[in-house]
């Protein structure tokens, strides 16, 4: 044997050590990147999984509110069966329309006695209804967009005529028994028109008020932080 064949006998152990080195570090590799794409998939998984119950939750929530919403409004229509029965009212989404026509004389904010006696039926189920719910009754004037006559200075605007027009509704429901703090005005003037007032109809049908139970908003709620 010569000295060339010993140094191939010899260098022939280094390059096997080096394959079972290189073959272990790919088999480790391999083992890694298993375990990464394992990891990686329970965690798609279980993402998938919080969404999917999150997506049942608010559809659970968005089914019980509207539940909710319409055992409200069939309330409020069990409360208010003779008025709506004699078309004197208008229930719509849960708000109370009363034209103001039967309440009040053009430009007046004095009730007729027809409005009257129509807010004297409406007061007791109302009262019922606003025992048994956390809600408040928000009374709303509205007006056409028509000025005030030049003859009539006791309203400086419509903005004023439907302040003043919510408010006697609002007091006369108190007289007839609507605890003052389940009840409050709001005026909107000629603002949210409900048809045109491009004529006598329309106009009519615009002069209106309208009374809607609100969530109640406690003083906590509505009181600075101290």
């Amino acid at each position: 044997m010569n000295d060339n064949d010993a140094g191939i006998e010899h260098s022939a152990p280094a390059w096997a050590v080096f394959g079972d080195l290189m073959s272990g570090l790919l088999g480790a590799f391999v083992l890694i990147l298993v375990g990464v794409l394992g990891v990686q998939l329970e965690l798609a998984t279980s993402l998938e999984t919080e969404v999917h119950k999150r997506e049942l939750e608010q559809q659970r929530r968005e089914e019980l509110e509207q539940t909710l919403e319409e055992q409200r409004r069939a309330a409020l229509a069990e409360a208010l069966a003779v008025p709506l029965a004699a078309g004197r009212v208008t229930l719509n989404d849960g708000r109370i329309g009363i034209s103001g026509s039967v309440l009040f004389a053009l430009n007046s904010a004095a009730l007729q006695p027809e409005g009257r006696q129509l807010l004297k039926s409406m007061a007791p189920p109302l009262a019922a209804y606003l025992a048994t719910r956390d809600e408040m009754l928000m009374v709303s004037g509205f007006t056409d967009d028509q000025p005030i006559h030049e003859s009539n200075r006791h309203f400086a605007d419509n903005w004023a005529l439907s302040a003043e027009r919510a408010l006697t509704v609002t007091r006369a429901l108190i007289d007839e028994g609507i605890p003052s703090s389940a009840i409050f005005a709001a005026a909107f003037g000629p603002e949210q028109p409900v048809a045109s007032n491009a004529d006598d109809e329309g106009r009519s049908r615009n002069r209106r008020v309208e009374m809607a139970p609100v969530p109640r908003t406690t003083t906590a709620d509505t009181r600075p932080d101290e």
